[in-house]
């Protein structure tokens, strides 16, 4: 694809000069012209990214500025600015992880001609999204331009079929004398026509040729209490509902344009407060989102809610609550600068539109608003009344392509507020109302992003005089009302969304460090993490657990790696590599679920593990012979291929005796003790 070369506007974040300039000169040896700047500091970015920029290039480290940060505060100022990521080797965890914070590529530092094709490629898919973007724009300016023209026009306007009204606008109404479309939807036009007029409108209609082109017609017209005027009527071909038809325009011989652009006037306005109505400021909402989309011109929405407004209203009354809306109004206006838009949005929602600042530019002014309300006092019919508001902020960006996303997040942001608060949005708000709704995959990206996952452990332990540490790591989600999610809820979820793979990376981290907390304490424990379908095909799992092993400074042997038989036998090929790489690392490795499969062994002929948990349905009811043998049978034939065998599921002291018999090396169930969020059972007491 061609690419236009016009000015790339470049901020680079490197702390070396010449390195910065060696960048610049790339680029404009490669052809692009260039404007660039270097960024030094935190307040530096925050002052860059009021403007408009196309491709950040991050140096693998700074002492001014971590890239990290770079990339966090794009994200949260949602601007569309491509991040390429420069990294100091060839490392895939160091990529990965560059392209986790949200790097949209990352390399290693110097391949410059590779470089130029990667930015290159990030600004094409740029333009892109822009004109994509402004074309998005452009069709709701179009059709928003139709629709006003059908309903907001002065010109009164109606779709005609076979010579039947199908649609009527306001105006058309009012010309005619009729209080709703209804009483005209399906009535023949002719009969609005002057009695002598019919025959040459029904004669004009005959020879209308249609998609050939308009056509006028002069002619009488009648209201429904009989009274006529004369009209001109314009005629043009039109679809509606995706039939053929006519559209017909008429204007009436009035000659008043002074009194035509007063009810413009007064059609904008809110008749109470006297600021713009509700479908005036939408309007003037696109238009702000239009420029922030084409011209980068970022604004602020603020939905300002009246604090109880229906015990004010049952308190004064509707005259009442008319008389302090309007003093309100009066208090708005004088509180913003000329240039802001303010609009009476609903029955207690106002709205303010402040072009040229984001919503953390805003927010001084609107809590001094917040302020200066809740300290008046309103007097209305003698009565002093006083309120307060709740106020939610959204800006426009250039990222904002529908203005109704900007007032929904704005709205929830007040709905969230407790009274006489200001809330602004980001996009965790979008994560956290999605999550709110019973989104599950949303609960588990919030959960990745803030950290708010639980981890539980149940201890695994020896019937065979072993004192060794051994717990299992269960995962648990809690939804947003601190209510725990079915674990095959959310971890069947999790798969379906791509997500699983970086919870198993969520889990091992977090598991590492509590690990290496409790061992500093002198406890000798392993931990068995489980391992999902998505890990098992990861190729980049092995050197990245190898390097968090080191960091936390842990033996290989404090974790057993826990893969489920059916994951096994659908992802053979890649469970071999994987259980290979953890011997190599001196990993211990759990086979679960075990026993299921027609033929379980020959699963083993491929697995090099060192623990085998039997599916727990052996375990559900041990009161059977049947069931006793066939546990017997399975964990034989487990032993004498040399595998420790854990059995779970142990709910009752009755089953112990069995399972002893039975030869289990360890046990884990409720009997002993459920999971919990610390490490605390005392493992020496079987030796007593």
């Amino acid at each position: 694809m061609a690419i236009e070369k016009k000015t790339v506007r470049l901020l680079i974040l490197e702390d070396s000069q010449n390195e910065a300039e060696r960048l610049v000169s790339l680029f404009r040896n490669a052809g692009r012209a260039t404007r660039v700047h270097r960024l030094t500091s935190s307040d530096d970015l925050a002052d860059a990214l009021q403007q408009s920029w196309d491709l950040l290039i991050a140096a693998p480290s700074s002492d001014n500025l971590e890239p990290s940060e770079a990339i966090t505060a794009i994200r949260r100022q949602a601007k569309d600015i491509p991040v390429i990521q420069l990294i100091a080797g060839n490392d895939s965890d160091d990529i990965t992880e560059a392209l986790t914070l949200g790097a949209q590529d990352a390399l290693p530092q110097g391949e410059d001609e590779r470089l130029i094709l990667v930015a290159n490629r990030e600004l094409a898919n740029l333009e892109e999204r822009r004109a994509r973007r402004a074309a998005e724009v452009a069709l709701r300016e179009a059709e928003k331009r139709c629709q006003l023209l059908l309903d907001s026009s002065v010109d009164a306007i109606t779709y005609v079929h076979d010579g039947m009204h199908i649609y009527a606008n306001r105006s058309y109404l009012k010309l005619f004398d009729y209080e709703d479309a209804d009483e005209l939807e399906g009535m023949p036009m002719i009969d609005l026509i002057a009695s002598a007029d019919q025959g040459s409108f029904k004669d004009f209609l005959k020879s209308y040729p249609g998609s050939e082109g308009g056509a006028e017609l002069a002619c009488g017209g009648v209201k429904a209490n009989g009274q006529s005027f004369q009209a001109r009527m314009s005629f043009s071909p039109a679809t509606y509902d995706g039939e053929p038809c006519i559209q017909v325009v008429i204007r009436a011989e009035s000659g008043n344009a002074e009194l035509e652009e007063k009810l413009r006037e007064i059609s904008s306005q809110d008749l109470v407060t006297g600021l713009y109505n509700r479908s005036h400021f939408l309007e003037l909402l696109d238009a702000a989102a239009e420029r922030a989309v084409n011209a980068s011109e970022q604004a602020s929405l603020a939905y300002v809610r009246v604090d109880r407004y229906p015990t004010l209203q049952a308190h004064i009354g509707l005259a009442g609550i008319d008389l302090l809306l309007t003093d309100l109004a009066n208090l708005l206006r004088a509180h913003f600068a000329s240039g802001v838009q303010l609009a009476r949005f609903g029955d207690d929602v106002f709205t303010v539109l402040q072009p040229g600042k984001t919503p953390e530019q805003s927010q001084d002014s609107l809590r001094s608003l917040l302020k200066k309300v809740e300290g008046h006092l309103f007097d209305v019919n003698g009565r002093t009344v006083q309120t307060s508001l709740s106020i939610g902020v959204a800006g426009l960006t250039e990222t904002t392509a529908k203005a109704q996303d900007v007032i929904d997040r704005a709205h929830r942001c007040a709905d969230e507020c407790t009274g006489n608060a200001l809330r602004l949005y980001s996009p965790a708000d979008e994560l956290a109302a999605a999550a709110s709704r019973g989104s599950i995959v949303a609960m588990l990206q919030q959960a990745l992003e803030n950290n708010s996952f639980r981890l539980l452990f149940q201890p695994i332990i020896s019937l065979r005089g072993d004192s060794q540490e051994q717990y299992e790591v269960l995962l648990r989600l809690l939804n947003p009302q601190g209510e725990e999610v079915p674990p095959g809820d959310f971890l069947g979820a999790a798969k379906d969304a791509g997500l699983a793979e970086k919870i198993d990376r969520w889990v091992i981290l977090n598991s590492i460090k509590l690990l290496a907390d409790h061992r500093a304490k002198g406890h000798n424990t392993c931990l068995f993490v489980h391992l999902s379908s998505a890990s098992l095909q990861d190729q980049t799992l092995l050197p990245w657990l190898s390097v968090a092993l080191k960091a936390a400074r842990l033996p290989s042997d404090a974790l057993a790696f826990q893969i489920n038989e059916p994951d096994a036998i659908a992802y053979l090929k890649p469970a071999k590599v994987l259980t290979q790489g953890l011997n190599e690392l001196h990993c211990k490795i759990a086979l679960g679920q075990f026993g299921c499969a027609l033929n379980p062994f020959n699963t083993l002929k491929h697995l090099n593990v060192d623990f085998i948990k039997v599916d727990g349905s052996f375990s559900q009811d041990l009161s059977t012979a049947d069931n006793q043998e066939a546990l017997k049978t399975l964990l034989a034939s487990l032993h004498a291929q040399a595998k420790l065998t854990i059995v779970p599921f142990v709910e009752s002291a009755s089953v112990l005796a069995t399972l002893w018999q039975a030869g289990v090396n360890y046990i884990q169930g409720y009997y002993l003790q459920g999971p919990s969020q610390s490490m605390d059972y005392d493992f020496s007491a079987g030796d007593d």
